[in-house]
């Protein structure tokens, strides 16, 4: 079974401006929003960090070395852009330890902004959000691509998991994508081989189980169905983890669907029930029949079947031309992907 990406669904047509994204570090800049305050004491130390050209995992290690702490005690609300130059907390948990001299962390391409204490754990996905600041190059018609950008702060588009996700670059200039290595692992994962490397299993887990939610997710939109609340459908409140299952009475719910306020979902597939019921179990049921191999493996796997919104607003729009190059500024919820919502505005060749 083959894992391809390059036939999911566009929300409207697909979009025919053409950019450079990437072609600086400095070009894609990510700043993360806890959307908490910090209590100033507690067991735990949480340290800003402005990194570039460095994974988040990487930095973690260098974080444990110089605090001399296992590596279990150094956590992350999530994964950040590689090849950008991105703003994000790290937890430290170190009772009864004073303090650290921070000035004396080095590693190249990193630099501590900010330390404080907190009494709580920092756990993946515990933040508000993250500011994108994009910088995009030899943009072939600006105006549509701010045009489609307004357009998706209003009627939103697909929250599909990102490029990122799958280890996709396009490599050259004419867009050719090559075929993710996540994915490719998870590919081997399915056909029986044991991937030993902890860190690369769960990858290549992540990004199957992010591939099925993509598929059914385009699945939707094909059938007109990504707007509409039906009887059962499991339904998500806007930049919360709160969700519920939709009655019969849908008209209400998808007025508040029509000024953001919720989103329908798509299974994460997992050990479970989906907790869909009625009509809109039947339609999900259906989209998923066609992945027998890849459900089966992801419930073994000992994931819990999750739920996750089907549609993003970016919010705090802001688009600057000069000439042929846009700055676009926007705020997205925990876990979604900047790369998705570029998805629907133009076509990126991604240099770095």
């Amino acid at each position: 079974m083959q894992l391809t990406t390059d036939h999911w669904q566009y929300l409207h047509n697909p979009p025919v401006a053409t950019g450079i994204l990437k072609q600086h570090a400095a070009d894609f800049r990510v700043t993360e929003e806890l959307g908490y305050t910090l209590t100033g004491e507690g067991e735990h130390i949480f340290v800003e960090i402005e990194k570039t050209n460095l994974n988040t995992a990487f930095v973690a290690e260098a974080l444990a070395r110089f605090c001399q702490l296992p590596l279990r005690q150094v956590t992350y609300a999530g994964r950040k852009d590689k090849y950008a130059v991105t703003r994000q907390w790290f937890g430290i948990h170190v009772p009864g330890k004073s303090d650290y001299p921070w000035q004396e962390f080095a590693l190249e391409g990193a630099a501590v902004l900010q330390t404080k204490r907190h009494n709580k754990k920092l756990r993946t996905g515990q933040l508000k959000g993250n500011l994108f600041e994009i910088t995009l190059r030899e943009v072939s018609n600006p105006d549509a691509v701010i045009s489609k950008l307004e357009q998706a702060a209003i009627t939103g588009v697909p929250n599909y998991y990102g490029s990122q996700r799958f280890g996709i670059q396009r490599i050259q200039e004419n867009g050719e994508i090559n075929r993710g290595g996540n994915l490719v692992m998870a590919e081997r994962m399915l056909n029986g081989e044991v991937i030993k490397n902890r860190n690369k299993r769960s990858m290549a887990l992540s990004a199957l189980r992010s591939w099925l939610f993509n598929e059914m997710l385009s699945e939707r939109i094909e059938q007109k169905r990504l707007f509409t609340i039906l009887p059962g459908d499991v339904i998500n409140l806007t930049g919360s983890n709160s969700i519920f299952v939709a009655d019969d009475d849908v008209a209400a719910l998808s007025s508040r669907l029509a000024r953001q306020d919720l989103s329908t979902t798509i299974p994460l597939w997992g050990k479970g029930e989906t907790g869909s019921t009625g009509q809109a179990n039947q339609l999900e049921m259906a989209l998923a029949a066609d992945y027998a191999p890849v459900k089966t493996f992801l419930a073994g796997q000992k994931l819990t079947m999750e739920r996750r919104a089907a549609i993003i607003w970016p919010q705090q729009l802001e688009c600057h031309q000069q000439g042929d190059t846009l700055i676009v500024r926007f705020f997205l919820p925990s876990g979604c992907f900047a790369t998705t919502v570029l998805r629907e505005c133009l076509n990126t060749t991604e240099l770095a």
